[in-house]
């Protein structure tokens, strides 16, 4: 959307972001209201950043910023978008504050919250924004949009544990992921049954997945500092990207795993492996429920979910 400075723009803090502090919070705020109209809202429950990004775009706002991890900024997402794309939607701004920051890294601004904030005002001031493609899910009667990922089955059933954990206090250290996904892996995923049908119009069906990792953009996730990149190939520009095992040996995905890390093989030489580039469209079907996650955030379980890939969805500074 076209804007003039000073923007009029909405601040939305999550003060449980794990990796700032309230004075760095307060250097943010200051940094950007010093040139533009920001009104800052701290959230306070689940789906608050949601409810106030569609406001923003209701009440004509230029922007908005987000100041927390990935899951505010699906929020945010999700409630400039309640209405669909369009030219009246604001402008996201994204300032990392969670543990992971996937959007913001694979955007390329920086991980430091108080540099990205002077990256994203140095936006403003040259007028430079990126068109982004993103994906939608639909289950249950629910759409939801995701920025970066979505995943049914293993990925999800880690994130579930995760949030279950923070939930008790625990905080979400790459250590205490890579301890929950190996608790999970051995421990609690039925290894032995591939419950998931993935389905694409005009295709024949492929059967006997064990879980599915979809990327709108690449990487798929960070481990503290390194890329964890299914499917190197996914973009903004181009449509989402498919990574579906047909095999949870532990030979298998250890070689699945060094993959992703080193980027390293012909992934396409693997025959128990489903790999999909740049897809307009996806159905997974399971054949019990399955839990699902978008950007990170559990949504509960699911027996039947379509992805689509919407081009040109939004426009972000960066």
């Amino acid at each position: 959307m076209a804007y003039a400075e000073p923007v009029r723009a909405l601040l939305v803090v999550n003060p449980a972001a794990t990796t700032t502090s309230a004075r760095t919070r307060e250097v943010i705020v200051r940094a950007l209201a010093s040139d533009h109209d920001v009104a800052v809202v701290h959230t306070t429950h689940r789906g608050h950043a949601e409810q106030l990004a569609e406001q923003a775009r209701d009440d004509g706002l230029d922007a908005v910023f987000t100041l927390g991890g990935d899951g505010t900024v699906n929020e945010v997402v999700n409630g400039l978008l309640a209405k669909g794309p369009g030219e009246d939607v604001p402008l996201l701004g994204p300032v990392p504050g969670g543990s992971a920051n996937v959007f913001v890294r694979a955007l390329g601004l920086p991980t430091d919250p108080v540099e990205a904030t002077g990256a994203l005002l140095e936006a403003i001031g040259d007028k430079r924004t990126r068109n982004i493609g993103l994906g939608t899910a639909e289950y249950g009667g629910e759409l939801r949009w995701f920025a970066f990922n979505a995943g049914v089955g293993l990925d999800a059933e880690i994130i579930e544990s995760m949030e279950r954990q923070r939930a008790t206090g625990v905080v979400a250290t790459p250590g205490r992921y890579v301890t929950t996904a190996l608790t999970q892996f051995f421990g609690r995923t039925d290894r032995a049954a591939a419950a998931l049908t993935v389905r694409r119009p005009g295709v024949p069906d492929v059967s006997g997945v064990h879980y599915a990792l979809i990327q709108n953009t690449a990487p798929w996730t960070f481990l503290g500092p390194v890329r964890l990149d299914p499917s190197p190939r996914a973009s903004f520009d181009t449509g989402l990207d498919l990574f579906a095992p047909r095999s949870m040996s532990v030979l298998t995905s250890l070689r699945h795993l060094r993959r992703m890390m080193l980027r390293a093989g012909d992934p396409s030489r693997r025959p128990r492996l489903l790999l999909l580039h740049d897809q307009s469209e996806l159905l997974l079907e399971a054949s019990h429920p399955m839990p699902l996650q978008v950007d990170g955030d559990s949504c509960g379980n699911v027996t039947s979910v379509l992805l689509r890939s919407v081009p040109s969805a939004l426009d972000v500074l960066a």
